[in-house]
């Protein structure tokens, strides 16, 4: 049984539409990800600089979202399986304002210290 105060469904869409966010983030931004022109002749040492520091600024907000891509598919499945809002350590249920406020959380305040 799911934690008997989250309406599922609303957490179900609410995880649906945080997912299609960050791919659509994903997508729009794939273009600072890609590989940084080194030609001296047309860029200045500096820029370049700045140019690979944005590269990897935007290689590391990509691994971030697909981290939370991979956290929302796992609430998701708890969803289904019936688990959601249970912590994983104690088995408890988790606060329903910690999930109100990130339900990607695993674990409650207690076992998460």
């Amino acid at each position: 049984m799911n934690h008997p105060d989250i309406d599922a469904v609303a957490m179900k869409a609410r995880l649906l539409t945080l997912r299609e966010t960050l791919l659509d983030e994903s997508a729009s931004s794939a273009g600072a990800r890609d590989t940084v022109t080194l030609d001296q002749t047309s860029v200045g040492r500096l820029s370049r600089m700045d140019a690979l520091q944005g590269q990897a600024m935007a290689k590391a907000e990509e691994q971030r979202r697909q981290l939370n891509v991979t956290r929302i598919a796992g609430a998701l499945q708890r969803l289904g399986q019936g688990v959601f809002g249970e912590c994983i350590e104690c088995g408890e249920w988790i606060n329903v304002k910690r999930l109100e406020s990130d339900p990607l959380v695993l674990k409650c305040i207690d076992c998460a210290e």
